[in-house]
């Protein structure tokens, strides 16, 4: 089922994107690699300024790096499964598919380097993001799970935890409260999330 054209955020195209992107939406793509299997990662996608194309920022010389690099494009999905968000932010994995069956939605994009630059030793490169097909593969009535929250944020503290410019001790501090807030609210599967996080972060809190 092709998304209708006026999800898209207000611009004109022929395929648009299946949800109104606002701010920066938390994302999983995958990506094919050298290996024809398809890398499943988090990614970050910054809604369009104006007229302009939604972009996303990967950083270091990850796999989604060399795939959008070599291959130009993927498949960017939105989905509710924090296991499936956690494993796609912290560990690596890798599918025959390209879409999740967590996706409620999905956009297969092309993309074009747009910027590049580095901060303190890390490599970034900023893509241009153009949808080219698209389905909703399921209408949800959206809730507010703050443990859901907690997942997500807990993943982009730990991704830090090894990043010389972030302070370890504050990330640990807030990994801990992140892990009260998700047994406080979350529900059995937020809290499958926060030990997959623990089982794929190399630390103690």
């Amino acid at each position: 089922m092709t998304a209708d054209s006026s999800a898209g955020g207000g611009r004109d195209s022929e395929t648009a994107w299946p949800v109104a992107l606002a701010g920066v939406t938390e994302t999983v793509v995958t990506t094919l690699g050298p290996n024809e299997r398809w890398n499943v990662a988090a990614l970050g996608v910054h809604a369009p300024d104006g007229d302009g194309p939604a972009t996303a920022t990967t950083w270091g010389r990850t796999r989604t790096w060399r795939n959008f690099r070599e291959r130009g494009g993927g498949y960017v999905q939105f989905t509710r499964d924090p296991v499936d968000f956690a494993e796609a932010a912290l560990s690596v994995r890798e599918e025959d598919d390209p879409v999740l069956d967590s996706a409620d939605a999905w956009v297969e994009v092309n993309v074009k380097r747009r910027d590049a630059g580095t901060e303190g030793d890390t490599q970034w490169v900023e893509w241009a993001l153009e949808p080219v097909d698209s389905a909703v593969e399921r209408r949800v009535v959206p809730t507010t799970n703050r443990g859901h929250a907690a997942i997500v944020e807990a993943t982009v503290a730990a991704s830090r935890l090894d990043v010389p410019s972030y302070d370890r001790e504050r990330l640990l501090d807030r990994l801990a409260y992140f892990e009260s807030v998700v047994e406080t609210a979350g529900s059995e599967r937020e809290r499958a999330a926060f030990e997959r996080v623990r089982d794929l972060v190399e630390a103690e809190w």
